[in-house]
């Protein structure tokens, strides 16, 4: 009883901490509000100027928005608000909306993060190996190696439909590791399976073993202690923090998140998927019943491109820093010589070009009789909604499983919007009744992603993701055989029921949908 009180205070502590930061960055921007409302009443005695003013200041904002490289749809959002608040909509947009990819930061991030591209390997054999064999298939290799992401061959491939499995095959080999781990978590949560991955790199990092870490800071502010970071960096674990919140509140940079998930054990075995750490993403604790998620698990020659990943995530974290030296985490074992290709991405709000949005609509144009897609959130824009309804028209098997509890009631609400129009053209929706679905999976019959990319905006426009594309037969069937025994776990949606939703979530619906790209 002792014991459990004193974690009970420990983890109040943890949530104190978490609430303060998060209190002082809500202020400021509170604060920001405060003032750029005010702006109306300073003006009012002044009608002609404020109409002068105005009609300037919308012409521009209007090119603005024109020329962004944002969607329609959060154009078109912003065009809402800037109408509904002629004043400080204006200014709300010129401040938050307008895209940073050309921001100075932005500029400096992409600099890094695009030096690690001279380390890559490319070879014009394995991707002409890759054509004899798939065909057609090849446009999505292909399109991603334009985007900088080489194909590799020689690799090892495992499928985990559950966190708790996953992490225990993590445990296992970074018991081994030898030189070095790299791990990058959206979300790290002190508890029983940190306390286990703790120990692990505790042990590894006394037998020299080297250890960086990165944390993404929103994701983790209200789950790990004020001392964290420092208390690591005593042990000799090196650690450094994506994108603090209270460093650009002026532009909403906080909004921009790494939301990758990898681990790396000396450059020969990597991991990446839904799973975070914390507990209830290996089912130590109940939270939104259960908590199914899913991971993949990689030895070979393809790991050198999830190196590169963590290596330009890491000196992103830090613009002064020195850049890391790639070439010393080179793989030092030779991989016997096979046709598993895999091929590893990244996309985030830096870079221009949506790869991810980009290969999911591919996967959706090239299927030819089934379409499966796991997601904790159904949020998209007409674009995707249209690729998906044009599968489904054209006869294919198109199925989509989403939670069937939620940790987000604004988003279920949102979720369950979007299932009108999909399932009036043909999709069918499920969702899964055990409790709450986190893995981020698309799978046809050619080939499958996984990874940490959601359904939605966020993860289309403001975050950075990581997938990794697979076309082995065999492991193309262990996924579509989970996803499958899913399917019975699950409660379908059809039209009828759809129709039939709460009268109160039919009146707050069209307003969330307004606002779905800033969600």
């Amino acid at each position: 009883m002792a014991a459990r009180q004193k974690q009970n205070r420990w983890i109040w502590k943890v949530r104190i901490s978490g609430f303060l930061r998060a209190f002082i960055v809500a202020l400021l921007v509170l604060v920001q509000f405060w003032f750029i409302f005010k702006l109306s009443d300073w003006l009012r005695d002044s009608t002609i100027y404020y109409y002068t003013l105005l009609s300037i200041a919308s012409f521009w904002v209007i090119i603005l928005m024109v020329n962004d490289s944002q969607s329609t749809s959060y154009k078109v959002v912003w065009t809402a608000i800037c109408l509904a608040l002629p004043i400080s909509g204006h200014i709300m947009y010129i401040l938050w909306g307008k895209s940073s990819s050309n921001g100075k930061m932005s500029l400096e991030l992409r600099r890094r993060m695009c030096y690690g591209r001279d380390y890559l390997e490319f070879s014009e054999e394995t991707m002409k190996t890759y054509e004899e064999m798939y065909g057609y298939r090849s446009r999505i290799a292909k399109y991603l190696e334009a985007k900088h992401f080489p194909l590799y061959k020689n690799n090892q491939l495992r499928y985990y439909g559950m966190g708790q499995e996953a992490f225990a095959a993590i445990f296992e080999d970074l018991r081994k590791a030898r030189r070095f781990i790299f791990l990058d978590f959206y979300i790290v949560s002190e508890g029983r399976l940190w306390n286990e991955m703790h120990a692990i790199l505790s042990q590894k990092r006394r037998e020299g073993v080297e250890i960086r870490f990165v944390i993404d800071d929103f994701g983790s502010m209200f789950r790990t202690s004020k001392y964290f970071r420092d208390e690591l960096e005593e042990e000799g674990i090196q650690v450094r923090i994506f994108n603090p919140v209270h460093k650009y509140i002026q532009k909403l940079y906080m909004n921009f998140r790494s939301h990758q998930k990898l681990v790396i054990i000396d450059g020969e075995i990597a991991y990446t998927g839904g799973i975070n750490l914390a507990d209830e993403y290996a089912n130590y604790i109940t939270r939104f019943g259960v908590w199914k998620d899913a991971a993949i698990r990689v030895r070979g020659d393809a790991v050198q491109s999830f190196n590169n990943a963590f290596l330009q995530m890491w000196d992103g974290c830090d613009p002064k820093a020195p850049f890391s030296d790639y070439d010393a985490y080179r793989p030092t074992g030779i991989f016997a010589e096979n046709n598993t290709f895999c091929q590893f991405f990244t996309d985030g709000p830096i870079f221009p070009d949506n790869a991810a949005e980009n290969v999911y609509h591919q996967m959706a144009n090239s299927a030819q009789r089934y379409l499966y897609i796991t997601t904790p959130y159904l949020i998209i824009d007409e674009k995707m909604r249209d690729t998906l309804c044009f599968a489904a028209k054209a006869g294919i098997d198109v199925r989509i499983i989403t939670p069937g509890i939620p940790d987000k009631k604004s988003v279920k609400l949102l979720t369950n919007y979007n299932y009108g129009v999909l399932l009036h053209s043909g999709v069918r929706i499920y969702e899964y009744t055990p409790g709450f679905i986190h893995s981020k999976i698309i799978l046809n019959e050619q080939c499958a992603i996984i990874g940490t990319i959601n359904m939605d905006y966020r993860s289309f426009y403001l975050q950075y993701e990581d997938g990794a594309c697979l076309t082995d037969p065999a492991i193309v069937a262990s996924i579509r055989l989970d996803v499958e025994k899913t399917f019975a776990e699950c409660r379908e949606i059809s039209y009828e029921d759809w129709l039939k939703r709460p009268f109160r979530w039919k009146m707050v619906q069209p307003l969330l949908n307004l606002m779905a790209t800033l969600l």
